[in-house]
């Protein structure tokens, strides 16, 4: 759909773009009998992409697709049920998500998809008011949610349970279990980057890069997972749904980036949050953290921290980060990722932020001066004390 687009499905494209970006769903649907994929509805599908916490291109690929879609829900429009044959997504799931968590029913996060939190979370409201619990969202359940509309709204129970969960965790990295999820794989190696010694594939970089912090990791006690094999590159949904099962802590996934320019430079690091104001408090902490530390040790250009609704940051059930580690294009960032020693300085500030984490502000130290051999002293020294 990059070109141009039939009639009907620019139509229908240009009115849920542009009514979501703007607020009105109930807007006229553009009359065109011969419309095209003009410069119009590429910069309203752009601006809609970048409401949405997605990548912006302009291209209306799967996850724009999906997006798009979910957007044209509106809650009343269709019964919501927990369903495991065909999950339910759409921002009608996201209002009722909202209106139970107004309502003190619901303390996860707001993404729009109708899972078991979900459904425990309507069920209780229709036992407490009076109602069948059997979970299905129809008339009279969203007729009592009206009735019922929280007066005073507020506060984002999600941040609160997510910063008990690493306040009970402890500051001992010990027992911790983390994901580290390598991009690429199997026969797509990515990006050739050219080093004096011969050249360098972007997916062996991510590779060693995840196997030097397994090792820091796996030093100080935490228990760690890789989210693929060697001889294999599964979607970001495949791999969140492994990610899944390793009842992990939290998750951190390794990118590198690039560009037709290779004036493109610079480390950038994204969480969980979309455009409903939900977010991963800890997933947005954490990255927080990895974007500092590297910067300070490697002087790369700092891109910030963003939120963002990808497939991997949305579908884990743990805050998960994806740190795009620098650009294979830019002369600078490639020599960083291509220097062995390099990666093992980002890998120590994954480790070090990691820990930041847990520390709550506590006992911390400057950005940048926190070492492997000092965090691993420590750790073994608390150890002993227990």
């Amino acid at each position: 759909m990059r070109a141009v687009a039939s009639g009907v499905v620019s139509n229908d494209l240009r009115a849920v773009a542009s009514g979501v970006v703007s607020g009105d769903m109930q807007g006229e649907y553009w009359k065109d009998s011969d419309a095209v994929f003009d410069h119009d509805l590429d910069s309203a599908i752009r601006a809609f992409q970048q409401y949405r916490g997605l990548l912006v291109d302009g291209v209306v690929g799967p996850a724009t697709y999906r997006s798009l879609k979910e957007a044209s829900y509106r809650l009343g429009a269709r019964t919501l049920i927990y369903q495991l044959s065909a999950p339910l997504y759409g921002d009608d799931v996201a209002t009722l998500q909202r209106r139970l968590q107004d309502l003190g029913f619901y303390v996860h996060r707001v993404d729009g998809f109708f899972g078991p939190h979900t459904h425990d979370a309507l069920t209780s409201f229709q036992r407490e008011i009076g109602l069948a619990s059997d979970g299905i969202c129809g008339p009279d359940t969203l007729r009592s949610l009206d009735l019922l509309g929280a007066r005073v709204t507020g506060g984002n129970p999600h941040r609160i349970a997510e910063e008990e969960v690493v306040h009970r965790a402890g500051p001992q990295l010990t027992g911790k279990r983390i994901v580290i999820d390598p991009g690429l794989g199997g026969p797509d190696k990515g990006f050739r980057a050219p080093t004096e010694f011969g050249d360098v594939y972007e997916s062996e970089i991510l590779w060693d890069l995840a196997s030097r912090l397994e090792g820091r990791m796996a030093a100080t006690g935490m228990e760690t997972f890789l989210s693929r094999p060697w001889g294999a590159n599964p979607s970001d949904a495949e791999r969140a749904e492994t990610s899944n099962t390793f009842d992990a802590d939290l998750m951190i996934s390794l990118r590198c980036a690039s560009n037709p320019s290779s004036s493109a430079s610079g480390v950038a690091s994204f969480h969980f949050g979309n455009s409903h104001g939900s977010t991963s408090m800890i997933g947005q902490v954490l990255a927080g953290f990895i974007q500092r530390e590297i910067v300070a040790r490697t002087s790369l250009q700092d891109c910030r921290t963003h939120a963002r609704t990808w497939d991997l940051l949305r579908l884990t059930k743990m805050p998960t980060v994806q740190v795009d580690i620098g650009y294979l294009t830019n002369d600078y960032d490639s020599s960083v990722l291509t220097n062995p020693r390099m990666r093992d300085v980002i890998a120590e500030a994954i480790l070090i932020s990691v820990k930041r984490l847990y520390l709550l502000g506590q006992d911390d130290q400057p950005t940048g001066t926190y070492t492997f051999a000092e965090l691993l002293a420590e750790e073994l020294a608390a150890a002993d004390r227990m």
